[in-house]
């Protein structure tokens, strides 16, 4: 049973790690496979946070579609650590469950989204996109001093609006 909290605080830390060093750094490279997370910003800054990818079916090759494949490969490097502890690999897949119906509602309904991540919220629509990289919660951006709160969640910034395609929002 310690398998379970030790879970969550390793899968919420692999969220805050994963979304800051894998999903930002490498999805600002063109033509990298994280270069949907990229693009999932850019939707989310000119649309106030809605991602229309999130309305697309999973059969469609899109950021939704890859956002899932991710968190299947990650669920599956960790696979092999079923047998030997159950509690924690299955911990790790409800939280890879978990994290996918929570950003995908926050994407489809940004007042959910604000009530429920706030800080997700501001990841997205603060002038500071590089800060807040807890998803699901912001227990590590607290931890860590990346918790940062700032300007009205009011959809579209002013920066948003001359975004040009393939801008990465700053």
């Amino acid at each position: 049973m310690i398998g379970i909290p030790i879970g969550i605080a390793y899968a919420s830390l692999a969220e805050w790690l994963i979304h800051k060093h894998v999903l930002h750094d490498l999805g600002r490279k063109p033509g990298s496979f994280f270069q949907y997370h990229w693009l999932h910003h850019r939707n989310a800054k000119l649309n106030g946070l809605i991602d229309e990818d999130y309305r697309k079916p999973l059969g469609g090759w899109n950021g939704q579609t890859k956002e899932v494949a991710s968190l299947l490969g990650a669920a599956a490097l960790h696979l092999p650590l079923l047998p030997v502890a159950p509690f924690f690999t299955c911990t790790l897949f409800a939280w890879a469950v978990r994290y996918w119906v929570r950003h995908r509602h926050a994407h489809l309904d940004p007042n959910w989204a604000r009530e429920h991540l706030p800080w997700h919220v501001d990841h997205h629509l603060n002038r500071n996109q590089n800060a807040n990289w807890g998803v699901t919660q912001d227990w590590w951006d607290r931890i860590l001093g990346t918790r940062e709160t700032g300007e009205p969640h009011s959809g579209q910034s002013e920066a948003s609006s001359s975004m040009e395609p393939g801008a990465y929002p700053a």
